[in-house]
């Protein structure tokens, strides 16, 4: 009668003893955790060249600087986590030249107390300029290779010096956290695309697609979502940028808008805006006998009048809505086809998903054009139907 509960203790013994931990574990305070990777061209640091005079030299050549962003600066039981006062930044940007990533990781074993480690690695953003001169895949090879490096980080560019943005004047900020928060005000405005993470952007190499990656600009320790980079599908490089209204249009285009706001002026040039509420986008694609392509886009928004700067024109009459709503439809109308003349015209790349739905639609005619499809898209026709529809006037008519 005694023996089930003597089984019983003695498998909760086992599972006790084998529960403990992990063999392999080591204690965060043995790490050096970076949360952000910054990309430039290669130029040596200050540091790096008085080390480089004093013999701390190894074979490379100088194609791109890495700068990582590890946090915290210290562990928590050390005394000077923060400098005097404990009022020193939450972070410590440490930055290496080379032409080999997890040779530059490695060489910072020679300078740091603690191996840097990726597990929590959330942004990388890289230069324009490197983005020039190096493809997207050469740069983005090693983080897709290593295991430590989670597929959900998410990738942007920079204008400037890409370093500069894992830099913030607020002392209680880390920026690439900053960064990635940053990107959950999609819902608030369609100028910040929703991001384009490490899975994704593999994908989007592999299958020679041109695509667009947010921009971010930096000045004075203040960051901001600054419209989109290019990068040319058959070259893997940067050929240009696209401004905030060119990606809230491209957001339009693809019905991928879940707030924002359009502002445009009325007949007495006075400022109205348009509060966005709901976006659906079709795109229908039409091929004929001869293979001729063509695509037409239907966008209808519903959003409320939610700023009048007229104080002369009354908003509840039927005809001011329904003139505003078409002073609404135009403004969309202007932003898209602006985007339009960039995509086709000078850039000719297409960013903005047609080639997908011809490749669903028309696999047969994709499969012929799908090798020079940027250039075949520059040459297609496209045509817009959009309808905006003021549902309602905020709180007050007055």
């Amino acid at each position: 009668m005694c023996r089930r509960p003597i089984l019983s203790v003695l498998l909760a013994f086992i599972l006790l003893v084998t529960q403990v931990g992990c063999w392999s574990s080591k204690e965060v305070e043995e790490l050096s955790i970076y949360t952000g990777l910054s990309l430039d061209q290669g130029e040596l640091t200050p540091l790096e060249q008085d080390l480089e005079k004093k013999g701390s030299r190894y074979f490379k050549k100088n194609k791109i600087t890495a700068n990582v962003q590890i946090v915290p600066q210290k562990s928590s039981g050390s005394p000077n986590q923060q400098g005097a006062g404990g009022q020193g930044p939450n972070y410590v940007n440490v930055a290496s030249t080379g032409d080999s990533l997890l040779e530059i990781f490695r060489q910072l074993s020679l300078r740091l107390d603690r191996p840097v480690i990726g597990h929590h690695l959330k942004v990388i953003v890289v230069s324009t300029e490197l983005a020039k001169q190096q493809t997207m895949q050469q740069l983005m090879d090693f983080v897709l290779r290593d295991n430590d490096i989670r597929p959900s980080c998410l990738v942007f560019l920079s204008k400037g010096r890409a370093a500069n943005t894992l830099v913030t004047k607020y002392k209680e900020e880390v920026p690439s956290i900053h960064i990635l928060y940053m990107v959950r005000n999609h819902f608030r405005t369609s100028k910040i695309m929703r991001g384009v993470n490490l899975s994704e952007l593999d994908g989007l190499m592999h299958s020679k697609k041109s695509y667009i990656l947010q921009n971010i600009t930096e000045s004075d320790g203040e960051l901001e979502f600054s419209g989109a980079g290019i990068i040319k599908g058959d070259t893997g490089h940067w050929i240009g940028t696209l401004g905030q209204q060119d990606v809230e249009s491209i957001g339009w285009i693809t019905g991928d808008v879940k707030g924002g706001a359009v502002k445009t002026y009325n007949k007495r040039n006075e400022a109205i805006t348009y509060e966005i509420k709901s976006v659906k986008s079709k795109i229908t694609t039409k091929v004929t006998e001869g293979n001729d392509i063509s695509f037409h886009v239907k966008i209808e928004s519903k959003g409320r009048l939610i700023e009048n700067w007229d104080d002369k024109a009354d908003p509840t009459e039927t005809q001011n809505m329904k003139e505003a709503e078409k002073e609404f439809e135009e403004q969309v109308t202007r932003r898209i086809k602006s985007l339009m003349h960039k995509l086709q015209s000078e850039y000719k790349v297409d960013v903005a998903g047609f080639g997908d739905h011809l490749h669903i639609e028309e696999p047969q005619v994709w499969k012929k054009v799908k090798d020079n499809w940027d250039y075949k898209f520059s040459k297609t026709p496209v045509t817009f139907d959009i309808k905006l529809s003021i549902t309602d006037l905020g709180s007050s008519a007055e």
